[in-house]
């Protein structure tokens, strides 16, 4: 049986290749990073401001510019945490201990705008999960 759907799936490909691939023009890529990049603005400027927690701590303030943050290492294991976490993660532990503020939920905009921001100030450089 896995023979055949694999069968059918290579004949799929090679008969219309192009059904299997997503479609977008020049427009939609820049339209998607605007998009992006109006959330990595987002990201600066929380990551910048004392908003996320009680103690007017600011990201920054341990982190320039998102400095020694290292989100291509991720998921790895995190000491703080004693499991294996993802960016998300780590950014609410830091909510919740240098910030004493609330943690965010995974879905929140203002959390995905910072990890957008943070892993953004880390572009360029080759992932690495689990590198410490």
């Amino acid at each position: 049986m896995k023979r055949y759907f694999a069968l059918l799936l290579m004949l799929a490909f090679f008969a219309g290749g192009k059904a299997l691939a997503d479609e977008f023009t020049k427009e939609d890529l820049k339209k998607w990073h605007e998009a992006f990049m109006k959330v990595v603005e987002e990201g600066e400027k929380l990551f910048h401001s004392p908003t996320l927690g009680k103690n007017k701590v600011s990201c920054d303030m341990c982190h320039p510019n998102a400095a020694n943050t290292h989100p291509e290492t991720y998921p790895k294991f995190q000491k703080q945490l004693g499991k294996v976490v993802g960016l998300r993660d780590m950014i609410n532990w830091c909510i919740q201990n240098p910030l004493e503020g609330e943690p965010l939920p995974l879905d929140d905009p203002r959390l995905i705008a910072l990890e957008a921001y943070i892993t953004w100030e880390r572009r360029g450089v080759p992932l690495a999960p689990g590198k410490h």
